[in-house]
């Protein structure tokens, strides 16, 4: 297996840097993994996964989205460059970096796509899905044959319990400061796990509409969004220190009568933490079990 540096242009023209990790054999295959808050794609999760999917003759592809880090620039291909990381990002945007991974693998040939998120990854992936369809993009839809969802976190009900009594000043001091355009400036200390700004705040407690659905904890939401996803569904979560309120075998189960799909593959991993930490090798076995089992995958 080899890993080869890359860099994708978003839809936005924002430049993405990124590893490919290629088998040696030629193939027509690619897992594409969307990272999470406040992290990056060098991870030994994602290369666990891709030394696994490499036994099965599956390259994959791992690029840092505008969410990067905490802060930071991301630079355009004409030099101007915007506010980025978990602190400013806007999660919608994450379209243009994702449709941008998999412009890229469709200029380098691949014809089967996999989509793999983590946590805030996995909001992201599913919003692209989703936005796909509205889009009717169906060249790309065509092209996807699966996607893994990791750790699908209910954030904006996640912020309101974390926040608790402070939620509603923290809101009404967001409002304020929108008001004053100062969008950009970060939260007071303890708004969130990581810093963050105003903007970004809002997008997670205000205008969250277009990104809510997981709400695990209401008992007549239909998740349309996930029942939308017509190729094999992965979906997993650990059992130590999970960022959801349910217990992990009673939440596969709802979603089990939930979600439609006939390709639902849904799960935990006892002792696994939120980041997979420890557990990365088995996490990895059961992504490439999850692929050889779809339909859509062919070995040669």
């Amino acid at each position: 297996m080899l890993a080869n540096t890359i860099k994708i242009k978003s839809l936005d023209n924002l430049i993405l840097t990124g590893l490919i990790y290629k088998n040696e054999k030629r193939n027509n295959k690619i897992l594409i993994s969307v990272h999470g808050m406040a992290t990056n794609c060098m991870k030994e999760r994602d290369e666990e996964i891709a030394k696994k999917l490499n036994e099965i003759n599956i390259d994959m592809l791992v690029f840092n989205n505008r969410g990067e880090g905490i802060a930071n620039y991301v630079a355009k291909e004409n030099g101007e460059k915007i506010l980025g990381g978990t602190a400013f990002e806007d999660v919608e945007e994450s379209y243009n970096d994702i449709v941008g991974a998999i412009n890229y693998a469709i200029s380098k040939e691949y014809k089967e796509i996999y989509i793999m998120g983590h946590s805030l990854g996995s909001t992201k992936t599913v919003y692209t899905y989703n936005k796909l369809i509205e889009n009717k993009e169906e060249e790309i839809l065509d092209r996807i044959k699966g996607i893994i969802l990791l750790s699908l976190v209910d954030i904006p009900t996640a912020i309101r319990i974390y926040l608790n009594d402070k939620f509603p000043h923290m809101l009404t001091y967001a409002k304020n400061m929108e008001k004053e355009n100062m969008e950009n400036i970060l939260m007071p200390e303890k708004s969130f796990i990581h810093p963050i700004s105003v903007k970004t705040f809002l997008k997670y407690t205000r205008d969250y509409k277009n990104i809510d659905f997981a709400k695990y904890s209401e008992s007549e939401f239909e998740f349309s969004e996930l029942n939308n996803i017509k190729v094999p569904l992965m979906m997993r979560w650990g059992t130590d220190r999970e960022m959801i309120l349910q217990k992990p075998e009673e939440l596969c189960n709802k979603l089990k009568a939930k979600i439609k799909n006939p390709k639902l593959d849904i799960g935990y991993i006892t002792g696994a933490n939120h980041s997979y930490k420890g557990m990365e090798e088995e996490l990895a076995s059961e992504v490439k079990k999850f692929i050889e089992k779809s339909n859509n995958y062919i070995e040669k």
